[in-house]
């Protein structure tokens, strides 16, 4: 895979990270203001996935950063 692939791949991530993370903050403000538990577990745990992917996609980026110092 090349860096071009490999950068592509980590900024995914990271944006997929992004859209579950603010679609939680929706879900999770919705259900507080409705009282529907579920919808805010729901919420929690979409927030919970997209800092995770966030997460992985910056660790993606460092490991192409470091891979570029070494060359």
């Amino acid at each position: 895979m090349s860096d071009q692939d490999r950068m592509r791949e980590s900024d995914d991530n990271s944006m997929k990270g992004i859209g579950n993370d603010l679609k939680g903050k929706v879900k999770d403000a919705a259900g507080g203001l409705t009282g529907d538990t579920s919808l805010q577990a729901e919420g929690k745990w979409d927030q919970l996935k997209g800092k995770a992917q966030k997460k992985i996609g910056e660790m993606q980026r460092d490991s192409v950063r470091r891979d570029d110092d070494s060359i």
